[in-house]
């Protein structure tokens, strides 16, 4: 096991009616900037539920954070923020809307471009508090201190990782009315990202591996349940908290990690806007394929504990099918993406001089037949 420091200082709040407790957990003299995506809080009930906890409290509302969150967005919420003199934020909605909040609270006391900081992490500094009301599972952003910001300038994609929430409420009916596809790619982007962390070389740390396989083995159970009754409220319970537990450092602890699925799809989102949890699950199985001399023995586990499949064919073959089974799908050519969207990827990824991968040793040719296995 390699050596590892862990700290994890979100506080998670969790169940039915916690959205109320925002009132104790905000101090009652903050100045408080709130955060939000488009508007589908103010259709489940969970704006209201926002602003009851909150009467009497010195508020703004910045609304329009959308998916994949973009910086020429985030650079009027700072303007925003910095006019409003605002000392607390508040991100209200999906991992998109509290990505974009780690950006915004970390660029208002910063002298230069949001997009520096992006960059560049090593220029933040002071940065103003934050905490979120968590509504759509995917990217565990609630407990962790990552994000992923675009910019439709450059048509690039990067993330950063500095500062996590102060705390996280997380409301299992807030999820009851997302669209079907919503919850499907959460649940992929939960799969993927446990498979970043897992998917790499075994007996370096068998409690982490059993923790990853408890999570896919979760997910496969509740994936058909939710799809036949959205309104089953343990089992969103069981989904919300795999996607938090997916990402929250745990099961990093002391192992390689790969992440070469996410760098690619993120290339993927750039160029076309496509969903984030949807290209991760027409990368995944090529690149499964293509690397499978250097991952043989982890596919084999995986297959075997997770899906009861014996080869490596058939472990890749049911891990596309339960992508296919949330109705996503899992080639390019189904998504409309051709050859020059590929060629523009291994351009990048050859003018970066890419490395990617638990040895470094995913380079621009090697993106090149994933993605053309993916078409």
């Amino acid at each position: 096991m390699k050596n590892f420091t862990f700290q994890n200082p979100v506080k998670l709040i969790f169940g039915k009616g916690t959205i109320a407790k925002l009132a104790s957990e905000i101090p009652a003299s903050a100045r408080i900037m709130i955060t939000f995506g488009g508007g589908s809080v103010k259709q489940n009930g969970v704006y209201e539920q926002v602003m009851a906890a909150l009467k009497g409290r010195t508020c703004t509302e910045f609304w329009g954070i959308e998916p994949n969150p973009k910086v020429e967005t985030l650079r009027r919420a700072v303007a925003q923020g910095r006019e409003f003199e605002a000392n607390f934020l508040l991100a209200v909605g999906g991992g998109s809307v509290l990505d974009g909040t780690k950006l915004i609270a970390a660029a208002m006391p910063y002298s230069g471009d949001a997009w520096e900081i992006v960059l560049d992490e090593d220029k933040i500094g002071d940065v103003i508090p934050f905490a979120s009301v968590m509504t759509l599972p995917a990217t565990g952003s609630e407990m962790n201190a990552g994000a992923v910001i675009s910019n439709l300038e450059t048509d690039e994609k990067f993330s950063f990782h500095h500062s996590f929430p102060r705390f996280s409420i997380l409301d299992p009916e807030t999820t009851f009315s997302l669209p079907p596809f919503q919850i499907a790619v959460g649940i992929a982007d939960t799969w993927v990202h446990v498979m970043e962390q897992y998917l790499t070389v075994t007996n370096v740390s068998p409690l982490m591996d059993r923790w990853a396989e408890g999570i896919m083995q979760t997910l496969l159970e509740v994936a058909p349940k939710i799809r036949a009754d959205q309104h089953d409220y343990d089992q969103m319970a069981n989904y919300m908290l795999c996607a938090t537990m997916g990402l929250n450092g745990f099961i990093a602890m002391g192992v390689p990690q790969d992440w070469a699925t996410h760098m690619i799809g993120h290339e993927i989102t750039a160029l076309h806007g496509t969903t984030h949890g949807q290209t991760l699950v027409v990368v995944l199985p090529a690149l499964m394929s293509v690397m499978r001399d250097q991952k043989e023995a982890k596919i084999l586990q995986y297959g075997e504990r997770v899906f009861g499949s014996k080869d490596i064919d058939s472990t890749i073959e049911a891990t596309e099918n339960f992508f296919r089974s949330l109705g996503l799908p899992t080639r390019l050519s189904e998504l409309n993406i051709g050859r020059d969207t590929i060629d523009e990827i291994v351009r990048r990824f050859t003018e970066r001089d890419t490395r990617l991968g638990e040895k470094g040793n995913i380079d621009a040719p090697t993106v090149k037949k994933i993605l053309e296995l993916a078409k």
